[in-house]
């Protein structure tokens, strides 16, 4: 799919693209690309004389091939963003973005909530894009926010996580969905930390390369301190989350040392009944209760005394409890 965006008025305006003639007709200031097939990536080429990556190019992420300067002068950046989904777990998606012509042309095969934010927020707020690297700069800035909202919502996880754990009864069950809640939101945490990281190496490309104007070079400097003050967040999250997993883990061991204790209570309290059976169940020459009838009665009884006394020492010593 091909989406392609007109500047005016400082506002990006979508236009549809349902042929290679609607494309030659206008002037875009951004042409984003969603899985692109062949014909849509002819018509770039065609049309703007770029070429567009393939799909393993853009997930190529040796240190080389994310920012470089090809030999036409079109510059190529790598840059990872945050994706998370109702029905799975989150990840990363690696966009290809092509600076060329004063025009910016972005490869990924997702739609990403960034970039669909971007467009919506450009179109109220006029005079905020004023061309192709500003909208660059605005796609970073969102990123950076929305990796802070993905920040507020493993805050609001955790501390239900947290009322689970702290529970006053909390079974092997409830372990489990703790310890699966608890990996999920360690597994997104870890992602927005890279893709934060991703977002700043990019951003300090651009201004290295000195591509950005005195405005711009400010904006970028904005974005950096954002990401900045994320990285204090993500290490708290960290620390959290360890507590709450040394939490589960040691509820989860305080269960099995209580069933351990009951088979230490039991194989305690049944010891002096195994002797008394044993030595009544030895091949004697001459079996006194063959002599004394109540002889049966009175070890019996022996083991019922012998089995229930250290049980109520054990339950007065609270041990039971």
């Amino acid at each position: 799919m091909i989406n392609v965006f007109v500047l005016q008025n400082g506002r990006l305006n979508q236009v549809p693209i349902d042929s290679r003639e609607d494309l030659e007709n206008v002037a875009p200031v951004w042409v984003d690309l969603t899985d692109p097939n062949d014909d849509e990536r002819a018509w770039v080429k065609t049309i703007y004389g770029v070429i567009l990556p393939g799909e393993d190019e853009v997930k190529d992420i040796e240190a080389s091939a994310r920012y470089y300067e090809a030999e036409n002068g079109d510059l190529h950046l790598r840059t990872d963003f945050l994706l998370e989904e109702d029905d799975g777990p989150s990840r990363v998606v690696t966009v290809a973005f092509i600076l060329a012509k004063k025009m910016l042309f972005s490869v990924h095969t997702d739609d990403l909530p960034v970039f669909r934010l971007v467009r919506m927020r450009a179109r109220s707020r006029p005079g905020s894009i004023a061309d192709y690297m500003d909208v660059l700069l605005d796609l970073y800035a969102t990123d950076a926010e929305y990796s802070a909202d993905a920040l507020e919502g493993i805050y609001q996880d955790l501390e239900e996580v947290s009322g689970r754990v702290l529970q006053k009864e909390f079974t092997d069950q409830d372990a489990a969905a703790a310890l699966n809640a608890i990996a999920r939101e360690e597994d997104l945490n870890g992602r927005i930390r890279r893709n934060m990281m991703d977002t700043r190496r990019a951003v300090s490309f651009l201004m290295r390369g000195r591509l950005l104007n005195a405005e711009q070079f400010e904006e970028a400097r904005q974005i950096l301190r954002d990401i900045e003050s994320l990285d204090g967040h993500t290490s708290f999250l960290f620390d959290k989350i360890n507590f709450l997993m040394d939490a589960t883990v040691g509820f989860i061991n305080i269960n099995q040392n209580k069933i351990i204790k009951m088979f230490s209570v039991a194989s305690v309290a049944f010891l002096p009944p195994t002797l008394i059976a044993s030595w009544y169940g030895m091949n004697f020459k001459m079996i006194p209760e063959l002599d004394w009838a109540l002889g049966y009665p009175m070890a019996l009884g022996l083991m019922l005394v012998s089995a229930v006394a250290p049980l109520v020492y054990f339950r007065r010593r609270g041990w039971l409890n």
